[in-house]
């Protein structure tokens, strides 16, 4: 089976990691508008070069959410063996999105298989 960073599913991964980036962007830019407060016309462009490293990092962020939407519509989906509610998956292993059960198509590294009898 993958590995995951988290214990959640690929497409969530890429969301947190979207608003992470949102997150840092804004905590910098408000930090480089303290600057101002704290050291007046020097910290004027201490300021302006915490916006442009903050606008980058939002800019990144909107390119990570872009990019986990177009993932997102190819998605496989399926119903969870666990919680039988209707998830995403990427790839050949991914995580549900409620229950966080491991899933795959692949049959090799599959552990169980629902559908076999068993006799």
């Amino acid at each position: 089976m993958n590995k995951f960073f988290f214990k959640s599913a690929k497409i969530n991964e890429f969301r947190l990691w979207g608003l992470v980036f949102t997150l840092v962007g804004m905590g910098v830019m408000i930090l480089g508008t303290a600057g101002i407060v704290f050291w007046g016309q020097a910290g004027k462009i201490i300021a302006a070069i915490f916006m442009v490293i903050g606008m980058i990092s939002l800019l990144i962020s909107v390119a990570v959410y872009f990019w986990a939407g177009m993932m997102s519509t190819s998605a496989t989906m399926l119903q969870c063996p666990e919680c039988s509610r209707p998830t995403k998956m990427l790839g050949k292993t991914d995580r549900c999105m409620y229950c966080k059960t491991m899933l795959t198509l692949d049959p090799a590294q599959a552990t169980h298989n629902p559908t076999e009898q068993q006799v």
